[in-house]
């Protein structure tokens, strides 16, 4: 349904412009109602419900909370028309479910514009109730009592008519009540006119109702009534009234009968959770009308099942509003089994891509087509993350820009200072420090937030993330963060609010969340990778956008490296920002990052970005070599090995932590030229810093001492559980398991399970391509089990990573599948593969000698390779695997 978009009309001279106030489908919050008041009508209609049972729970009341511009009193003024008839109801919403059953809405606006105050409040629902068409005389006797009593020489009617409720609801009232005064007098005899005894009327009831006198006997079963007619007409006892309301509405005949639905909108404005005085009073209204049914829409959750608000207010805690108790401190997860009821208190949701767009399209329209073209409502759309408010605002400026111009795409790239106005508008100062504070932070939990704000205590946080525009994910590491626009728009909008920041307010700020999330990390076990990785991915977005110190990140980078694990790090860029390195955080976000998608991408892209990042000399040296390091890695991994060895060569002899894994990488080199025995030496005296176990591995597997590789794999996966590296030990096990596959392919079968499950959650990109390598190998020989084309598929995969060791080593798994199957023309053509790799680098030209072994194949010219042992033992070892293979696979040799 839409109604004429005033704003929008006045904005503009076009007089073929049509615009309308669009409403977006809210089917899931009509469901909520409509589920919520059926249950509602059914329980007032037991024969065991009693109104007039004070201690019972309640459950008549629904919650809608959201940010400011979520679409909340909109959502209000449309469940209001459609209680009220069908015509005004969406078809989308349905047919409800309590069929002739008559529903009596009234709408009641708290904002502080509306004027309301709380005898409006109550004077408005008795009006609603005019409608019914009968006196409501305990309810009536009492309001004039208090009337006559607070305002003297104004009468009742004169107020209504002059304060427009006439209007709204009719003059029904003025007659119902004079009847009600009028049926009591004359039940009690009483002479004169109403007007004139209206405190006769009620002292003369009053004592009535003390005697039992059976004159009065139709009032008489309302047990409070007596006591509520002598007590002081002040504000405090019209407060306790809706409960001779509510008495009344349940005297009501069949045929006359009606359940009030009373919408209560802008609840955030009746005062702020310092002075409760108005809310306390309207929920005693809620509370003492237990059969009349309650919609309260505002921006924050409705505390009442709090039980530290006990004293604030009349009735709280979860058994007085069971319906309205938090749960999101419990993960549904854990909350199983637990039977609370239904949830009462719903977060309002951002729109979804497709109601935006609709939003948009129906908003503004001329000759009957949307006015906003597609790629500029695809542009707001996103950059509204659902809010209606921003959409709004982007209609707005739609209009303001096509005074002058065509508006473009980029127009609406753009954010509103509105937003923040709109946001902090209800909020205290400390809470605007701290939501200030925690833009900074992609999440947040309560102590984060308050050393982020140099609070020394958390009342302030903790009150903000009850705000709807803080949500929560209980499964996180921190389980807060802000609403993408909202934080996005206090990040970057020009913020013209009074108690703005400066630049060295923003500064000063992020600094305290650097060193609070360093603190996190610090204070907690080694072993906690996930914490690392959100403190890394957090403190690097923090220190880079606001070019700060690096601090503890240099440490944290440290245990990140060691790990071997490589969990994605870069954290997205601010808007606007340029892409070029200029601090250090900048260079440490960059090689982190470069190291983590070197997993996925050529190894040319790795050594192009990392040579980027030394270059730029914005790191310190030991973060730099870090960089040499890898480069020097990535260029092994694509054959360059003199460039490699220059890089290893630097970071060993300058003595920082990554020494070791240098002389390791060292090692490695004189593997791949063949050079085995100073291999083998070097990796004897590399202790566990240098992998010592591993790079022994690697030397014996090559020479087919495969019972020797599998325990040096074995040792070094058994370090590596016991220093917590995950990677290393994962490593490990894979080259067990592909060492193991050539010897006792039932075995190899274990073996590869287990190194499946070590990478489960690792980015080891060359692990992973050897445990695929092993397969083939466990498989070798075994016409069956399609090896030929996923060796095929496999080398294609190999292709877009450039790992040169990984694709010699699928050749040699290749050489031996046909090595047992006696194909001596494959085997070449593997042999040819390997040495097309390596080119005229020598490096991994022993697999090519390896392949003449397996085959038993002479070679077309002596080898450079020094074996630990002969060549003519190493070459046994080798045919001794394929015709072993050959007989467990029943093939003759």
């Amino acid at each position: 349904m839409a109604g004429r978009d005033l704003r929008a009309l006045f904005s503009t001279n076009d007089r073929s412009l049509e615009t309308a106030e669009a409403f977006t489908n809210r089917h899931t919050q009509w469901e909520v109602v409509a589920a919520a008041l059926s249950e509602h009508l059914h329980r007032v209609a037991r024969p065991d419900f009693d109104v007039e049972d004070l201690e019972a729970s309640r459950a008549n009341v629904v919650v809608f909370h959201g940010v400011g511009g979520i679409g909340k009193t909109t959502l209000s003024r449309k469940l209001e028309a459609a209680l009220a008839g069908a015509e005004a109801r969406p078809v989308q919403w349905g047919e409800p479910s309590w069929g002739e059953t008559r529903i009596l809405p009234v709408r009641i606006d708290l904002a502080r514009s509306a004027g309301n105050d709380f005898e409006r409040i109550v004077l408005t629902i008795r009006l609603a109730l005019a409608e019914i068409g009968r006196p409501l005389p305990a309810f009536d006797l009492a309001l004039r009592r208090y009337w006559e009593a607070q305002h003297p020489g104004e009468s009742l009617e004169e107020y209504v008519s002059r304060g427009g409720f006439a209007t709204r609801f009719g003059k029904g009232l003025s007659q119902q009540m004079q009847s009600a005064l009028s049926d009591v007098a004359q039940a009690l005899l009483l002479p004169g006119t109403v007007g004139s005894v209206v405190g006769q009327v009620t002292g003369s009831l009053v004592r009535a109702l003390r005697e039992r006198r059976q004159t009065v006997r139709a009032l008489a079963g309302c047990v409070r009534l007596a006591d509520l007619l002598d007590a002081e007409p002040d504000l405090d006892a019209l407060s306790f009234y809706p409960h001779l309301l509510a008495w009344e509405l349940a005297q009501l005949p069949s045929d006359k009968q009606a359940v009030p639905v009373v919408l209560f909108d802008t609840f955030e404005e009746i005062g702020d959770r310092t002075h409760r005085d108005l809310e306390r009073l309207i929920q005693r209204v809620v509370w003492l009308m237990p059969n009349a049914f309650f919609v309260i829409t505002g921006r924050a959750r409705l505390q009442w099942a709090d039980e530290a608000l006990q004293g604030q207010l009349d009735f709280t805690g979860p058994a007085a509003w069971p319906g309205l108790a938090s749960r999101h401190h419990v993960p549904a997860a854990r909350a199983a089994g637990r039977a609370p009821g239904p949830n009462r208190q719903v977060l309002i949701g951002d729109f979804a891509p497709e109601d935006c767009d609709d939003y948009l399209a129906r908003r503004l329209s001329h000759h009957g087509r949307p006015l906003i073209s597609s790629p500029i409502r695809d542009v707001i759309t996103g950059r509204s993350h659902g809010l209606p408010l921003h959409l709004d605002l982007s209609v707005m400026r739609f209009l303001e820009i096509r005074r002058t111009r065509t508006p473009l795409p980029a127009d609406f790239d753009h954010d509103f200072p509105a937003l923040i106005a709109r946001t902090l508008s209800d909020l205290s100062a400390e809470e605007r420090h701290v939501l200030r504070s925690v833009s900074l932070l992609d999440a947040f939990d309560l102590r984060l937030a308050t050393h982020t704000a140099g609070l020394a205590h958390q009342a302030s946080a903790q009150r903000l993330i009850e705000r709807p525009f803080v949500r929560e994910n209980p499964f996180s590491l921190w389980p807060f963060h802000l609403h993408a626009l909202i934080r996005s728009t206090i990040r970057t909008a020009d913020d013209a609010t009074d108690d703005r920041w400066t630049p060295a307010d923003w500064t000063a700020a992020a600094e305290r969340a650097l060193a609070a999330l360093g603190a996190q990390w610090t204070a907690a076990s080694s072993r906690d990778r996930i914490l690392l990785v959100g403190c890394l991915r957090q403190g690097l977005a923090v220190a880079r956008d606001h070019h700060l110190d690096l601090g503890w990140l240099t440490d944290a980078t440290w245990a990140y490296i060691g790990d071997s694990v490589w969990e994605p790090l870069a954290p997205p860029a601010q808007p606007g920002t340029e892409n070029a390195m200029a601090t250090a955080a900048d260079a440490l976000v960059e090689l982190l990052s470069t190291l983590s998608r070197r997993q996925h991408e050529h190894r040319t892209l790795s050594i192009g970005r990392l040579t980027a990042v030394i270059d730029s000399g914005l790191l310190p040296p030991e973060l730099r070599d870090v960089g040499v390091y890898y480069r020097a890695k990535a260029e092994r991994d694509l054959g360059r090995t003199q460039e490699s060895r220059n890089g290893m060569q630097h970071v060993a002899e300058a003595g920082g932590r990554l020494a070791p894994a240098a002389r390791r990488g060292l090692a490695h080199l004189a593997r791949l030229a063949g050079d085995f025995p100073t291999a083998l030496a070097t990796a004897r005296t590399l202790g566990w810093a240098g992998r010592h176990h591993r790079v022994e591995g690697d030397v014996w597997w090559v020479q087919a001492s495969m019972d020797r590789a599998a325990a040096s794999y074995a040792a070094a996966r058994t370090e590596a559980e016991e220093h917590g590296i995950a990677g290393e030990r994962a490593t490990s096990q894979a080259q067990r398991a592909l060492v193991i596959a050539f010897t006792d392919p039932a075995g190899a079968a274990d073996e590869l399970e287990l190194a499946e499950q070590l990478l489960t959650g690792l980015n080891l990109r060359t692990t992973t391509l050897t445990t695929k390598v092993a397969a083939l190998v466990r498989d070798a020989g075994d016409t069956t089990a399609d090896v030929e084309d996923r060796c095929r598929m496999l080398r294609a995969e190999i292709d877009t990573t450039g790992i040169v060791a990984a694709a010699a080593l699928l050749e040699l798994a290749t050489a031996f599948h046909h090595a047992v199957l006696n194909g001596h023309d494959q085997v070449g053509a593997s042999i040819s593969r390997v040495r097309n790799l390596t080119g005229e680098n020598s490096d991994y030209g022993y697999y090519a000698d390896i392949a003449a072994y397996m085959a038993d194949l002479p070679l077309p010219a002596p080898s450079c390779v020094r074996w630990i042992d002969s060549e003519e033992q190493t070459r046994a070892r080798w045919r001794s695997l394929v015709t072993t293979r050959r007989a467990q696979l029943g093939r003759r040799t």
